[in-house]
């Protein structure tokens, strides 16, 4: 929650200058630092209520503590469901103290103000997290897992934190553990300010909302509805950032759902060296990390913009670096480095010399970690591979748009599942069947117009982002033409012929006229991968003949936006 502010004025006569009974009611699932938070209030003279094992744990360890019970009047009953729910309680909490009706309602039915309320909610999320999921959607009979998560649905927690958040002017509201220490010296100093209460009150509201978003995802998928009618978000925020795209823009780093339901993410990102991230960082970084886990083998990829400028692949991380950089090396200073292994030290050794602001990958050697710490690079591990959204409400991807979001599900077709069809006379080659199959790899993750050309186990050239299918081809070419000329003046061997000679093309979207394919072919692709589904696709296949090329459709398509 951060630093409670010291109460002034009016703020610490609530706490301090009231003659009668100060009362705390504590009702926590996790146990962690209550018995100390109890005992800081008892020793400055608060009465203490709680609840079930809450008062179990707190007597045991020797505070005074009463039950609930006695201050109701009523039993729990129903197993423990119904405890809370009851005038005393609510009525006690609700009051407003400054408000003469309220303070004649509490004084005419003998009910004691509650100033502060310490809750935390019954464990849904690990709870579910146990079971299957997503659950199979139910039918005639109640399944067994559906019956233990509805169990452990809180609604008396929720609503003591909602209406103690409510009436925060009056009362402080403590839901997470890390504050009662902070809760505690803010008391013994005259009490937290109205602006901490209301900080207090904010984050017990996040805390049921998330609560609820997370049960509500729940009943979606035990309803059979992946994209019901109604969304909540659970958000939590991990870092602020220095800004967003531009510096005129605020921004943050937020947790989607919990780990427990999602797998790892950005949020769990561990960082080694270098200066904090950026938006912009975090955006090329989950972009440069979702290429390399499409790939089984050793693979890097280098980002740019939010677009690959380089993918490589090899036996070691060392060559598949090499393989990426030399894809495109003027875009690369200034990139986003990904592998899908360890960084080693020749690897590390092998980035010098270039400017690169973020490295991710699941682990590095010691070495390594030596050679970057003395460069700018921001250096993560992203633990573990993200097993991908087990509800599948918070498996979609959400875009904002004005007035609203868009939601679709992830582009996760794997590529093993790809059957490529020839559609012209000539049959691909092994070499170039490989080929194709990891530039189809690549281009999914391509802003749309896209176009992918690969070569000996490497991108060699990317078009991104253009209006049109061609200008993605030559964009590509122009790239490859400013490499190879680079290449040939630093006395490297390159290819001779066309600046792609020998490389093959796969393409997001199908052929609306074969002039792309004819560009292609100019340029020295060899063979083409293409969804298919257009209406000039024989005129694609024609074009491909007429060049010799081998042209395979694959009956899916990649658009990236």
């Amino acid at each position: 929650m951060g630093t409670l502010d010291e109460a002034t004025g009016d703020d610490a006569a609530i706490i301090t200058d009231r003659g009668d009974t100060v009362r705390a009611l504590l009702s926590v699932w996790d146990k962690g630092g209550v018995v100390d938070f109890a005992r800081g209030l008892h020793d400055m003279g608060w009465d203490l209520v709680s609840t079930g094992q809450t008062y179990a744990v707190i007597a045991a360890a020797g505070v005074p503590v009463r039950q609930v019970a006695d201050v109701t009047g009523s039993p729990e009953i129903l197993g423990g469901r119904v405890k809370s729910l009851h005038p005393a309680v609510h009525g006690g909490i609700l009051a407003r103290r400054g408000n003469l009706d309220d303070v004649a309602d509490l004084e005419a039915h003998r009910i004691t103000g509650i100033d502060l309320v310490a809750v935390n909610l019954y464990p849904f999320v690990a709870t579910i997290a146990n079971l299957q999921l997503p659950p199979e959607p139910i039918s005639d009979a109640m399944p067994n897992d559906v019956e233990v998560a509805t169990d452990q649905i809180d609604i008396g927690g929720p609503a003591m934190v909602r209406a103690a958040a409510k009436n925060f002017a009056d009362v402080i509201v403590v839901t997470d553990p890390a504050d009662y220490s902070p809760v505690l010296e803010a008391i013994r100093a005259g009490g937290p300010s109205l602006r901490a209460r209301a900080h207090l009150a904010q984050a017990a509201f996040a805390h049921v909302s998330r609560y609820d978003a997370t049960v509500a995802a729940y009943l979606a998928s035990v309803a059979g509805d992946p994209l019901p009618d109604a969304v909540a978000l659970p958000l939590t925020k991990v870092r602020s950032l220095s800004y967003g795209e531009n510096p005129h823009q605020a921004a943050a780093l937020y947790r989607f759902a919990d780990q427990q339901l999602t797998g790892p993410g950005l949020a769990d990102l561990i960082q080694h060296s270098g200066e904090a991230p950026s938006y912009n960082n975090l955006l090329d970084l989950d972009c440069a990390q979702a290429i390399v886990s499409d790939f089984p083998e050793p693979a890097v990829a280098i980002v740019k913009h939010n677009n690959p400028c380089g993918v490589g692949t090899g036996d070691t991380v060392e060559d598949a670096y090499r393989r990426a950089y030399a894809g495109d090396p003027l875009s690369a200073f200034g990139g986003v480095v990904a592998s899908n292994r360890v960084v080693d030290a020749p690897m590390a050794r092998a980035m010098s010399g270039v400017l690169f602001w973020v490295m991710v990958a699941p682990g590095y050697s010691q070495d390594a970690l030596r050679i970057f710490a003395r460069r700018q690079t921001r250096v993560f591990t992203l633990p573990g591979a993200s097993g991908g959204a087990r509800l599948p409400a918070f498996g979609w991807q959400f875009r904002p748009v004005s007035g609203g979001f868009l939601a679709q599900s992830p582009d996760a077709l794997p590529a093993e599942v790809i059957t490529f069809a020839v559609e012209s006379h000539r049959v691909p080659t092994d070499d170039e069947d490989r080929a194709l199959r990891m530039a189809w790899r690549v281009v999914k993750h391509v802003r749309s117009n896209a176009s992918v050309f690969v070569r000996d186990g490497a991108v060699r050239a990317v078009g991104a982002g253009q209006m049109s299918r061609v200008d993605s081809v030559l964009a590509a070419e122009r790239i490859a033409s400013r490499t190879v000329a680079n290449s040939r003046s630093s006395g490297e061997p390159v290819p001779y012929g066309p600046p792609l000679a020998g490389t093959v093309m796969a393409t997001d979207g199908f052929f609306a006229d074969p002039d792309a394919v004819e560009a292609a072919a100019v340029a020295g692709a060899t063979a083409i991968a293409h969804p298919g589904g257009g209406r000039k696709d024989a005129d694609a296949a024609a074009m491909a003949d007429r060049y010799g090329l081998a042209l395979v459709t694959t009956g899916i398509r990649h658009f990236r936006h």
